[in-house]
Order: structure tokens, then sequence, then C-alpha cells
């Protein structure tokens, strides 16, 4: 193969793609799928846990105050993800046009970037895993009652999923440090 075969194809490949988006699109994309996927979770768990909540209700309407703990274990999760998008967008900083593009720069956004996929896609997981278990402990709490504190116990462990994606997300943008003004 051609020494000129390999430069075209290098500069039509995918890795050059990626080092040619500004790293502020990067960022600005981590911080929107931190805070709007975290909502998404949030919003996933109310309904899962809201839908059985009412229709257990029916049967025993005195579960409905003590059940909503669940609803408000799931709102969390969208707290989490404004907490972080927040923090995200402290890590922001402008440089120099010369040096937008620097590998610093570069790793920065990157940096971000990441940080905002993992927290959230850990509050989505998070926010389903809370809407299923805090479901079945309206269902279950409707049935005995002895069993709410049980679940509520597995349910706070759920919860704790979202918080370490938060802590791997703060980890992460420790690593975005921007090219100094020069």
């Amino acid at each position: 193969m051609s020494e000129t075969a390999i430069l075209v194809g290098a500069s039509s490949s995918w890795a050059r793609a990626l080092v040619k988006i500004s790293p502020y699109t990067f960022s600005a994309i981590g911080i929107a799928i931190s805070i709007g996927v975290s909502v998404l979770g949030a919003a996933w768990g109310i309904y899962i846990t809201g839908s059985s909540l009412i229709g257990a209700a029916i049967k025993a309407p005195r579960i409905t105050s003590k059940n909503l703990i669940s609803v408000i274990f799931c709102e969390a999760v969208a707290i989490y993800g404004v907490i972080v998008a927040i923090i995200l967008q402290t890590k922001l900083e402008s440089v120099p046009s010369s040096q937008t593009y620097a590998p610093e720069s570069l790793r920065a956004g990157y940096a971000i970037f990441a940080s905002g996929i993992i927290v959230g896609f850990a509050n989505l997981v998070c926010g389903l895993c809370v809407g299923i278990i805090g479901s079945s402990c309206a269902l279950s709490d409707a049935q005995n009652s002895s069993l709410f504190v049980k679940i509520l116990v597995i349910e706070i462990f759920g919860s704790a999923l979202g918080l370490f994606g938060v802590i791997v997300g703060i980890i992460m943008s420790a690593q975005a440090t921007w090219p100094t003004n020069v």
C-alpha cells in the first residue's frame, strides 16, 4: 500500500473527525447529557413508582403518604444530575483561539464529556432501579405493612448507585484543565 493511500485514509478516519470537533462542543454535550439523562431516569422511576403507588392505594389507602419516599428518592436522581452539570459548567474556561485544539484543551473537553456521560447514564440506571424497587415497595406494603422498612433499605442501596456515578463523574472532571492564557 502506498504512503499516499495511508494518508488519505487517515485524513478521513473517525479519529481525525473527533479531533476536529471543538472541545467546547464536547463539553456542552457532556453537560447536557448529565442533566438530561439524569432527569429522564428520575422521570422514568417516578412513572414506575407512581403508577404502582396509585394502583396499590386503591386497596390500602394508608400507603399513599409513607410510600412517597420512593418518589423523593427518584427525584434525588434528577438533583444529582443538576449538581454535576453545575460543577461541570464551572470547569469551562476560555482559551485563546490558537490553543482551542491544543492537546490540553482536547483532554479537558473529553474529560467533561466523559464525566457527563457517566453521571447521566448512572443516574438513568439508578432512577430505573429506585423506581422498580419503589413499585415493589408500594405493592408489598399494600399487602403486608411489615415489609415496608425492609424494602426501603434495599431502595436506599439502589439510590446509592446514583451517588457512585456522581463521585466517579467528579473525579473524572478533575482532569479538565484548560491551557493557561499566554
